[in-house]
């Protein structure tokens, strides 16, 4: 019983290991503005390419096998629509990911932007919504939905009402006050420490029918 508990702490400390070591956190990938500037002109790719351009997939792969500083961390939707590795025209290891339907956050995804900021130098954090985003439509149509499904529509329910009265088309109005509380939370509950005057957080809003990320001027 003893020797398995041994095993299990050896197995438990090596892992936190790896984790810590996967970059030097003293390491600066870009900064948060250059990052920024990247991603601009890879949309700008995207949106007027008619065929992406060839990536050197198993070139980056090797080099990205043992350490990755990945220049921006996209809190992005699920929506399969919305994949920020292409819309961004970037390759493996470039950008930091998480998704989840509606780009809300929660402790995994807060504890995932401040291990790539703290480990892996990142510094430019971008809340992307979407047009015709199906979760905020779900909130804006009222009530409740069935299962799991409930809570993405209960979260996203304060934004639809924060947005209710402007000028506008209510659920553009409702998406783009999201990806703001949404970002406002990342700045207030994200502990990034003596990092956070280092870090940028923004908005940006994918069009669905361009293919251009519209950017929101704070």
């Amino acid at each position: 019983m003893k020797t398995s508990t041994r095993k299990l702490a050896l197995t438990a400390a090596i892992a936190m290991s790896s984790w810590a070591m996967a970059a030097d956190p003293t390491t600066l990938s870009v900064t948060a503005d250059e990052a920024l500037s990247r991603l601009k002109a890879g949309n700008e790719r995207f949106a007027n390419s008619k065929v992406s351009a060839g990536k050197p997939v198993a070139a980056r792969r090797a080099e990205t096998a043992q350490t990755q500083h990945p220049f921006a961390i996209i809190v992005g939707c699920a929506d399969s629509r919305t994949a920020p590795e292409i819309i961004f025209d970037q390759n493996i290891g470039d950008l930091f990911v998480v998704r989840t339907a509606g780009n809300l956050v929660d402790d995994y995804a807060l504890g995932s932007i401040e291990y790539a900021v703290e480990h892996l130098g990142t510094r430019l954090i971008v809340v992307l919504g979407h047009q015709r985003c199906g979760a905020v439509t779900a909130a804006l149509s009222g009530g409740s939905a069935p299962g799991h499904i409930n809570s993405l529509v209960r979260d996203i329910q304060p934004a639809v009402a924060a947005s209710k009265g402007k000028e506008g088309d209510a659920l553009t109005n409702a998406i783009h006050e999201n990806d703001a509380e949404v970002a406002a939370k990342i700045r207030k509950e994200a502990e990034l420490g003596e990092l956070t005057a280092q870090v940028r957080v923004v908005e940006g809003y994918y069009n669905l029918d361009t293919g251009k990320v519209e950017w929101t001027r704070k």
